[in-house]
């Protein structure tokens, strides 16, 4: 019975680790996806400001229509946000921040 009981009190310590184990996996895998969508935000933050340097649309010949700027500062959010992931910005300060935190003491 003593056995039995070692036994049952070492199964229990095995299966509470690897459900801790899964834990932390599952952890990791939520904290790597959260920083993976921070880094996507900020790759279309940077490509939004190169969207509004390039596409500067001063031209007399052509009034303004009311709303212009609303309608093209739209677009060019979307167009960011679509373009994010794709330059290699994101992920390369994906794996940038990921080396830091292996780093850390």
């Amino acid at each position: 019975m003593i056995n039995n009981n070692k036994a049952m009190l070492e199964q229990y310590n095995v299966s509470k680790l690897a459900s801790e184990e899964k834990l932390k996996t599952l952890a990791q895998n939520k904290n790597d996806k959260l920083l993976k969508e921070q880094t996507d935000s900020f790759e279309a933050l940077l490509l939004k400001f190169m969207l509004d340097t390039a596409m500067k649309m001063d031209n007399p010949l052509y009034p303004k229509a009311p709303g212009d700027e609303i309608y093209a500062s739209m677009y060019k959010d979307t167009l960011s946000k679509e373009l994010s992931g794709n330059f290699g910005y994101s992920e390369m300060l994906f794996n940038f921040l990921k080396e830091q935190e292996k780093q850390k003491p």
